[in-house]
């Protein structure tokens, strides 16, 4: 492989995980949300395979996606985007950020 794009979509939200409740976030799917919206377009990332993840069953499956997609889970404690990143550089936190409003 000679190179990876890399697309991070921060706080897209693609369904809760096991420890939502624990952060107040009960019930939440951002992306099943906002495809509601009528002015919703999401064509490339369709293309991409963006509706082929499981969960993901309002979106269009794509046959022959146009690259390899997935959603992940954080080993960290913790919500926010900082830590996520965190560990795409490969650093594990078992200790919560802060979050907004704190």
């Amino acid at each position: 492989m000679k190179r990876v794009f890399l697309i991070v979509l921060d706080s897209l939200g693609a369904g809760e995980m096991p420890d939502a409740p624990l952060f107040g976030d009960k019930d939440c799917h951002t992306l099943r949300r906002i495809s509601a919206s009528p002015e919703f377009r999401f064509e490339s990332m369709a293309k991409m395979g963006m509706g082929n993840i499981d969960g993901q069953d309002f979106l269009p499956r794509e046959k022959s996606p146009a690259a390899a997609v997935c959603r992940l889970a954080e080993r960290s404690m913790g919500k926010d985007t900082t830590i996520g990143h965190w560990e795409l550089a490969g650093i594990v936190s078992d200790a919560p950020l802060p979050t907004y409003p704190n």
